[in-house]
């Protein structure tokens, strides 16, 4: 089984904004696989487990044919207490941190641009400094989305919480559906695999 956790804060004043392209990476995740018609319908039709809003099924595996059990999941507990949803989820399923994939925001990377890991530091972002806390270890799978570095005098926090702009979405939403790809690979063939596809092409 593959748990994917998309990273985020709950409620209308953070949708559309910087820090939740995590989020919005689960509901390409549902659209694409077939769970949900539209990607904006995941929040309806999830139901809540692990202080998160949740989908489960079973999806069918390119290579070599077979199955895997995935569970996409968006916390619920904001963004500081992320590991909580995913320490609980792993718990009940008895999972490993390699089962694991985090979606997140990255200020270090341009929009449009995605970067995957087999593991790493936080980087300084909150929700992953707290999975780390929650996993006892920074060693777990996470696909960052690029959201472009905050202007010069603009505060970080006031930055990634704000609105992503009409030309950044231009760039966002493609970089959402290359991440999509790069998680199903993840899934398919193993993370090595699915760095050297995504990552060679966001070179």
């Amino acid at each position: 089984m593959k748990l994917v956790i998309g990273l985020g804060n709950p409620g209308r004043e953070y949708a559309a904004t910087r820090h939740n392209v995590g989020f919005d990476c689960v509901d390409q995740l549902a659209a694409r696989l077939g769970w949900v018609n539209k990607p904006e319908q995941f929040d309806t039709q999830a139901r809540t487990k692990f202080e998160a809003l949740v989908m489960d099924g079973t999806i069918s595996l390119a290579s070599g044919g077979g199955s895997e059990k995935l569970l996409l999941a968006k916390p619920m507990t904001y963004m500081n207490l992320s590991g909580r949803t995913v320490q609980a989820a792993m718990s009940f399923y008895q999972l490993t941190p390699a089962d694991i994939m985090i979606a997140l925001d990255d200020i270090a990377l341009p929009c449009g641009k995605i970067r995957i890991r087999g593991g790493g530091s936080s980087g300084g972002h909150n929700g992953l400094k707290d999975i780390e806390r929650a996993l006892s270890t920074p060693q777990y799978p996470r696909l960052r989305i690029g959201i472009d570095p905050p202007p010069p005098r603009v505060p970080q926090v006031d930055y990634v919480l704000g609105k992503i702009t009409p030309d950044q979405r231009k760039l966002v939403e493609p970089a959402l559906g290359r991440a999509a790809g790069a998680v199903l690979t993840w899934i398919d063939k193993g993370i090595e695999p699915a760095m050297s596809q995504f990552n060679a092409e966001e070179k």
